[in-house]
């Protein structure tokens, strides 16, 4: 209990600042309204949030080398906020194939400090993922960090995914995912410090219901909710790569958390797929307090289709925890993208507004300084899209349409016509052109602020706008990929 109480009392500490400064208090009547996602693709799978000091803090998997967090004062405002590269990886330290990052705040050797636990492997996805730990220099969950190291929980080096901390009766234990057989299971390891583990794991749960079956034998993304003295470890179950991909629950009903025998396993999942909100695949999660400490909320990412599976599609929402007559967590159904949620009790609102609806916007590569352009000014359907030399001509010039929850249609102020991934293309290499508004998914975009600029990545299949080979002449197509973290794939947004 002693992270969940220290984080509660900061909690407290910054929402009495606020009433402080803001001159009014944070009751129901300030409550204020967001839509999800939070966060978009491509960085909106397997999310941490959290909430210390009078901010949200959001980290996800970033699929390269690279760790990222973002942060922001309001839920509403965190789709915009910048991603900031707290961490990259090399090959002699846990690269590549950065997933699920974890942050704990804990007491350790050089006194309280965060601690970010992520999975990482080779540049080969995805043999070679194990688990690592990075250490902030001082109170703030942005960093800096230094790398710590791997966590060694399994014998010979083993598989070890989706790791995070539980401190129960004053002690803390590394909890994470790695195979038995054909078993994705889940394990918990003690630890002596907060990057080291002081035995190997023991397997506490594996499949054994039909529901964590569903394309896989699966249960991962473990995660602890604690109330009232009761501890609940929450868990994603089936494939990722399947609409059923859902989570389940053990409680500790036991005096040794280390000993299967101690957890007790819900027999049905408690949060899955709604198909009448279009919600699939909800799953891998973590829980946060409210700015004013009164209420729990739940981080998960969920798909919008059957069948998009486990890439960077997935995209992050929030939903407040309820509580049943017993105390258990109550998850009900995930919400529809377009829904008005209430924010978290004591969130300020806000939300940034850029860009801004009808404005002529340019868009920079920061790699190569080339401007994106509609090749030879066509009109046409199937324009296609490159680079070229800044010519500020309404070729190169693009407007920007909110659609919903988030996403853009983006237009060619020359045409009219609209950014389009050629017939809705999935893979990495997607041709880019200017199509006629259809109204679909693959004519939208969604915009993540990193190192100055801007991914723009696909709503329907997560990718980004790619220069070709990174080339840097004129007329260099422009095409999607899967995020990479180089500047070819940033761009600066400017009137």
């Amino acid at each position: 209990m002693f992270r969940l109480r220290a984080v509660l009392a900061v909690v407290l500490m910054a929402a009495a600042t606020y009433v402080t400064v803001a001159f009014r208090p944070l009751t129901s009547e300030a409550a204020v309204a967001f839509t999800n996602p939070v966060a978009s693709a491509p960085y909106g799978a397997d999310p941490w949030m959290g909430y210390d000091n009078g901010f949200y803090y959001l980290a996800a998997t970033t699929w390269n080398s690279q760790v990222v967090i973002k942060k922001a004062k309001s839920v509403a405002a965190l789709p915009g906020a910048t991603e900031s590269v707290v961490y990259t990886g090399t090959a002699a330290a846990s690269c590549c194939n950065v997933w699920a990052p974890s942050l704990h705040k804990l007491a350790g050797p050089n006194g309280t400090r965060w601690y970010l636990y992520y999975s990482a492997g080779t540049t080969a996805c995805c043999d070679g993922q194990r688990s690592f730990v990075l250490e902030s220099s001082g109170s703030d969950p942005m960093g800096p960090y230094t790398f710590k190291g791997q966590l060694q929980v399994q014998a010979n080096n083993g598989w070890a995914i989706d790791g995070s901390v539980a401190t129960i009766g004053g002690k803390n234990y590394f909890l994470y995912s790695s195979w038995v057989g054909d078993l994705q299971s889940l394990f918990i390891a003690p630890m002596s410090n907060p990057w080291t583990v002081s035995a190997y794991g023991t397997r506490i749960s594996y499949p054994t219901h039909d529901w964590e079956k569903q394309g896989g034998n699966t249960e991962e993304g473990p995660y602890i909710l604690q109330r009232n003295g009761q501890t609940f470890l929450t868990f994603s179950a089936s494939s990722c790569n399947t609409p059923d991909y859902k989570i389940g629950m053990l409680t500790l009903t036991g005096s040794n958390p280390l000993s299967a025998s101690s957890w007790t396993k819900k027999s049905t999942p408690i949060f899955q797929r709604s198909d009448a909100n279009s919600v699939y695949g909800p799953g891998h999660h973590s829980f946060f307090t409210s700015p004013d400490g009164s209420e729990t909320w739940m981080a998960y990412h969920a798909n919008e289709t059957t069948g998009q599976g486990c890439g960077a599609t997935r995209t992050t929402r929030i939903k407040k925890v309820n509580w049943n007559s017993d105390g258990t967590p109550n998850l009900g159904a995930p919400d529809k993208l377009s829904s008005s949620l209430t924010a978290p009790a004591g969130d300020p609102g806000g939300s940034v507004s850029f860009p801004v609806s009808g404005t002529r916007y340019r868009l920079v590569n920061q790699a190569s300084g080339k401007v994106l352009d509609a090749q030879n000014c066509g009109t046409a359907n199937g324009t296609a899209i490159q680079q070229w030399s800044g010519l500020g001509n309404a070729c190169q010039q693009w407007t920007f349409t909110r659609t919903s929850s988030g996403y853009y249609r983006i237009s060619n102020v020359n045409s009219g016509t609209v950014l389009d991934s050629v017939n809705c293309g999935a893979a990495n290499g997607a041709a880019l052109n200017l199509w006629a508004s259809l109204g679909n998914a693959c004519q939208e975009w969604s915009l993540t602020p990193i190192n100055g600029g801007y991914l723009i990545a696909n709503r329907a299949n997560g990718l980004v706008l790619d220069v070709t080979n990174c080339g840097t002449t004129d007329g260099v197509a422009v095409r999607q990929w899967a995020s990479l973290g180089n500047a070819c794939q940033q761009w600066n947004i400017t009137v």
